[in-house]
């Protein structure tokens, strides 16, 4: 398989809960931040490109590749890149993208364990679990 979209994952814990970075698109719903690989570009070098444009993050770092993904979604292919940011990043905040002509998209930190509102494309739903599982296996004691 070769990836086609590059997903960073950014992680917190608070109280003891680990949750995962997520935000609201205006007109589609609830995301993880996600976008399409250029041409030449690797899976981290695209997961690095895409926190920030869409995010704002821009001082982040691959920290684990946690492998390819088969959407089974318009023959997209994820790539799972694990992230950090060496700034404390705040609970909300909006960014501005360019991205399809410009968008305000709200950030916020929601559980891992919990799926994402209802108002998301079922695509999202799906990788989020996907996600759960990478992290779990990461986590467990070998």
């Amino acid at each position: 398989m070769i990836a086609t979209k590059a997903c960073p994952i950014v992680l917190h814990s608070r109280h003891g809960i680990v949750h995962i970075l997520a935000f609201k698109h205006p007109a589609a719903g609830h995301q993880l931040v996600k976008g399409t690989i250029e041409h030449g570009e690797s899976s981290p070098e695209a997961a690095i490109r895409e926190l920030c444009e869409e995010s704002g993050i821009c001082d982040a770092h691959v920290v684990s590749d946690l492998g390819l993904w088969n959407a089974s979604y318009q023959e997209q292919i994820w790539s799972f890149q694990l992230c950090e940011s060496g700034a404390e990043l705040p609970d909300e905040w909006t960014f501005e993208t360019s991205d399809d002509g410009g968008h305000t998209f709200a950030f916020y930190w929601h559980p891992l364990q919990r799926d994402l509102p209802e108002q998301c494309h079922p695509l999202f739903q799906s990788a989020l679990r996907e996600v759960r599982v990478r992290i779990g296996a990461l986590t467990r004691p070998a």
